[in-house]
């Protein structure tokens, strides 16, 4: 690498990879994003208060680490300059020092900006990314690890980091996981079952039941349209959809299609009306239940609330109960994620993709990607290869990379309509399929799960739709992630829960922390037993999937949809 210009050349091998390279990336967040808080005529001012106490410490601080030498560096806690190399290497763990006080510094100096809160939300952001792609660790030049593995294999690590990066760049995305040892259907998404009917936009998958008996009411999951189902079923032993048919319910999924050209006309509409309302038609159907129980997860609880909003100003009532994982539906909080949103961002991709075309399924993953960027980015880089590592397998982070598109017509009215004007929480504001929303209307019962450390969905947030759906609640917070919370079978023994025993919900989620308590385990156990309670009474277990000629077994699950790749 070119030592005197290394993001340079890091950004241009980059490129191939991500989409975009990182220059351009920070190029295009500044334009769409920072440009139109901060113009260039109306330069940022700091806190003078808080720049003096910033070049004092700094002061301090650097004249410490001189004063200590090469041979008195403390240790430094980060994990990536943790390895033996750092610590023997009085040079580089001189640079780790160095380079992690800058940072601090730089962060501090975000801190002292004197702005709206939006603003410095976004500075952060940006000084954090800076910080992630510009750490020595990111360079062979620099990272003594890697010179020290390279040393080591006599150049071994070197030649195969070359092969992993000509392998990600043909991929066209970072290996996070051994993506060779998975195959969908084999041994991820595993669960028996059959596509009993299908369109254009989904295909409903029918589990085979593991009860003799079965639930009257049958039980329809909607996931995320950006991601693929089989989060929900990545092994038996953490399969959240194997679970519910492990505790007698006869279970349906919906399993969205992968948009390709042919959908990329496709609207918000047609994801309410002809996917989550088609859904819970056809299982009506089959099953003969005048009504069924329904949970969404993410966007799929999004998409789901408003099809129960469309249902039940059409008079129609077919879902005796809701579950909510990890959803917005108020999006007055929605975390580091408002870091992109503002007008301009929000008329750009309608210009761009709000009469057709597509968003891809790896420009989302980046984006998501970068949010965590030295855990889900610089991490693989390193690892890949200045390395020469192969990923260890992990079926999580195989399904991460199996990415979808989507629609730009939705996706475009998606930004606008919740992220930037919060339409949905305002009675009458909003009309989907031809109705106005107006969330007074869903009276049934609604279990509401929030994670603790979620940022795609701040636990903030999750709790918010306490405050606005109107029938009975349960809300149960859980420890960890936006998808380590939800993935949390009770046999693993992991994590904690909490719940408030009198059941109340006041108005901030601080309010109802006050009352609450932590339960060891998993949240699965308390939401199955109230699953059951709305369930009805058990009868006997289909012996075969579907109903008829009509509903009739196309090919067994997890079937076509959900192998097609972006």
């Amino acid at each position: 690498m070119n030592s005197e210009s290394p993001w340079a050349e890091s950004a241009q091998q980059f490129q191939k990879i991500f989409g975009q390279s990182w220059a351009q990336a920070l190029q295009s967040f500044q334009k769409l994003d920072l440009g139109t808080q901060v113009p260039a005529a109306a330069p940022l001012k700091l806190s003078q208060n808080k720049l003096q106490a910033l070049q004092q410490q700094y002061l301090k601080d650097a004249q410490e680490l001189w004063a200590q030498g090469l041979q008195g560096i403390p240790e430094v806690k980060d994990k990536r300059f943790a390895g033996e190399g750092w610590a023997s290497n009085p040079v580089a763990a001189f640079s780790a020092a160095a380079y992690l006080l800058n940072a601090r510094t730089l962060m501090g100096l975000a801190d002292a900006v004197e702005a709206d809160e939006k603003t410095k939300a976004r500075i952060r952001f940006g000084v954090e990314q800076w910080m992630a792609a510009m750490a020595p660790s990111n360079f062979l030049a620099f990272n003594a690890e890697a010179q020290k593995k390279a040393i080591e294999t006599k150049g071994e690590s070197i030649a195969k980091g070359m092969q992993n990066l000509l392998h990600d760049i043909t991929q066209g995305h970072v290996s996070m996981t051994d993506e060779s040892l998975f195959e969908v259907g084999r041994n991820v998404a595993t669960t028996e079952g059959a596509v009993v009917y299908e369109n254009e936009l989904f295909q409903l998958l029918e589990y085979k039941p593991l009860t003799a008996k079965v639930y009257e009411r049958p039980f329809l999951l909607v996931p995320p349209c950006i991601n693929k189902f089989y989060i929900l079923d990545l092994q038996p032993e953490n399969s959240l959809i194997r679970y519910a048919v492990e505790q007698g319910h006869r279970t349906f999924v919906v399993s969205w299609r992968n948009p390709d050209d042919s959908l990329a006309h496709k609207t918000w509409d047609d994801y309410v009306e002809d996917g989550a309302m088609a859904a819970i038609d056809v299982v009506q159907n089959i099953t003969g239940a005048e009504q069924i129980n329904a949970l969404g997860f993410c966007v799929g609880g999004t998409i789901l609330s408003n099809a129960l909003a469309v249902l039940a100003a059409r008079g129609d009532e077919p879902v005796a109960s809701a579950t909510f994982l990890t959803t917005l539906i108020d999006f007055t909080d929605t975390g580091i994620l408002d870091v992109f949103i503002d007008e301009a961002f929000v008329k750009f991709r309608e210009m761009q993709m709000g009469n057709g075309g597509l968003m891809k399924g790896q420009d989302l993953a980046s984006t998501f990607s970068f949010l965590r960027p030295n855990d889900l980015v610089w991490n693989y880089v390193v690892g890949n290869y200045l390395k020469g590592e192969t990923p260890p397998p992990f079926d999580l982070l195989y399904w991460n990379s199996d990415s979808t598109n989507l629609p730009g017509p939705f996706y475009a009215w998606y930004l606008r309509n919740f992220y930037l004007e919060n339409n949905l929480v305002k009675p009458g504001k909003l009309t989907v399929c031809g109705e106005k929303m107006d969330l007074s209307s869903l009276t049934m019962p609604v279990y509401i799960y929030g994670s603790r450390e979620d940022h795609i969905v701040p636990i903030n947030a999750a709790y918010a739709s306490t405050q606005v759906l109107p029938g009975k609640k349960r809300f149960v917070m859980g420890a960890s992630g936006h998808i380590a919370g939800v993935i949390n079978p009770p046999a693993k023994g992991k994590r904690s829960h909490w719940i408030r025993a009198d059941g109340k919900l006041p108005a901030t989620l601080d309010q109802w922390l006050g009352g609450a308590t932590e339960h060891p385990g998993s949240w699965w156990t308390d939401w199955s037993g109230w699953l059951k309670s709305h369930a009805g009474k058990q009868v006997a277990a289909p012996k075969t999937y579907g109903k008829g000629t009509k509903f009739k077994a196309i090919e067994p699950a997890p079937g076509r949809y959900v192998k097609q790749k972006s």
